[in-house]
């Protein structure tokens, strides 16, 4: 079954987008270590005969920036814990290192032992010690250690209630923070008097170090405020367990001294992908233009805005520009309302196709830089203007699915879904509009 026109072009793109902040060769090329002094993106540490340096990578990424920094660093590593996402753990060794693969996005019990786990690797030490930090997307939910009271159990329905409610990743971490033995800084309070250095794979727009993975080794910020009006606003308050309300009305108590972090570089983020991608499509003969790389809000709308921007592009000024792409990036976010399959990039796509129908030669894709769109199965989609009359053909209304949220099952009747797997990295989504 014959999918959208340009769905090959695209997924080349794409392909070569991810290569651009590819973890392993990232983290590789910021690490050197001559003698006794290792070198962080220029900066230099000094490793004393009896310096202990610990390894730590949490997140989706965790897998290739682990690879990377044992590459440089090899048997000069004493302590390392490689926390991963549990469905993409990989058949590679990993000397020396304790793998323990968590949950996503919602913790589980093998998040607590990852958690505990990089609490413990970083008990005792002392400020010859260096503490490697290697952070991405995922690891909030991936590494975890409740805050008495609150449990396990209220963490996930905690969690499952915010996502199912259309939370973004800034309220989302504000609330799992306040939760959280680890989260918050808290990982380098406990590291204290060791020398803390950060490398960072952001899955947040804009980079906020203390969003990215709830931040467990930087200063925390306050940028949601009074969670409880926020989450009330949200109709959920009421919803969620006694425990966590407790804490959430509670004076948040942080960590007061970070004077032993002295390093935090993001080595790759959406504006990379963004960049990579544009350059991809240039390189093809497609010109292409970048048209910002933070854009949120609900997946439907922006889908429709996205297909409107094309449209406006391809009516109001043929035949006297060329054929164009315009690239941008973001993250979205889905309200559930229905039982269907989908995630915010396939919903965004199905929501674009609808907003096509009635034009021509136009290509509108969506995809996650993880390979894992929600519930869907895939990376995203790509659709074109022919996409909603195929899945009328099939038996299939395009907005009923939407409804639904079932846009992963519409469009895999389409064949415009991208199936990649996971990708081992995690810089937010790429949308694509092609105008011919």
């Amino acid at each position: 079954m014959p999918g959208p026109r340009l769905k090959p072009f695209v997924e080349e793109v794409f392909r070569e987008a991810l290569s651009a902040v590819d973890p392993e060769r990232s983290v590789r090329a910021s690490l050197r270590l001559e003698g006794d002094i290792l070198w962080v993106r220029g900066v230099p540490y000094r490793l004393l005969e009896n310096s202990r340096l610990v390894l730590l990578a949490v997140g989706k990424a965790a897998l290739g920036m682990a690879a990377g920094a044992l590459a440089r660093l090899g048997a000069r590593v004493d302590r390392c814990v490689v926390v991963p996402k549990a469905e993409g753990i990989q058949s590679r060794e990993f000397p020396g290192c304790r793998v323990i693969p968590g949950a996503h996005p919602i913790p589980d019990e093998r998040s607590v032992e990852a958690g505990k786990a990089l609490l413990k690797a970083v008990r005792g030490l002392t400020p010859d010690d260096l503490v490697l930090v290697l952070l991405s997307g995922g690891g909030s939910a991936l590494a975890e250690v409740p805050r008495s009271p609150a449990t396990l159990g209220d963490i996930v329905e905690t969690t499952e209630r915010l996502l199912r409610a259309g939370a973004d990743i800034w309220l989302l971490n504000s609330v799992r923070r306040r939760l959280s033995a680890l989260k918050g800084g808290r990982l380098a309070e406990a590291a204290a008097p060791a020398r803390v250095v950060n490398l960072i794979l952001s899955d947040v727009l804009g980079n906020p170090l203390s969003v990215i993975a709830s931040g467990p080794t930087v200063p925390p910020e306050h940028i949601v405020t009074d969670l409880p009006r926020v989450l009330q606003h949200m109709g959920v308050w009421d919803e969620l367990p006694e425990r966590v309300r407790s804490l959430l009305v509670a004076p948040e108590t942080t960590p007061q001294r970070f004077d032993n972090v002295l390093q935090s570089v993001v080595l790759a983020d959406a504006a990379a992908l963004v960049r990579a991608a544009t350059e991809a499509c240039r390189r093809r003969g497609l010109p292409a233009v970048t048209c910002g790389a933070r854009f949120t809000g609900e997946a439907r709308e922006f889908g429709r805005f996205w297909a409107t921007l094309a449209r406006s592009v391809r009516e109001e000024h043929q035949p006297w520009i060329p054929p164009i792409a315009i690239v941008a990036g973001g993250e979205l976010t889905v309200t559930v309302r229905g039982s269907g399959r989908g995630g915010r990039n396939t919903e965004m796509a199905l929501a674009a196709a609808v907003a096509l129908e009635g034009s021509e030669r136009i290509t509108v894709a969506s995809l996650a830089s993880d390979g894992d769109d929600g519930r869907s199965g895939a990376a995203g989609a790509v659709v074109d203007t022919v996409t909603t009359a195929v899945l009328r053909d099939r038996g299939i209304d395009p907005l009923r699915a939407l409804h639904e949220n079932d846009s992963a099952t519409a469009l895999a009747a389409a064949d415009a879904l991208v199936v990649t797997g996971l990708t081992g990295t995690n810089v937010n989504d790429l949308y694509l509009a092609i105008v011919e």
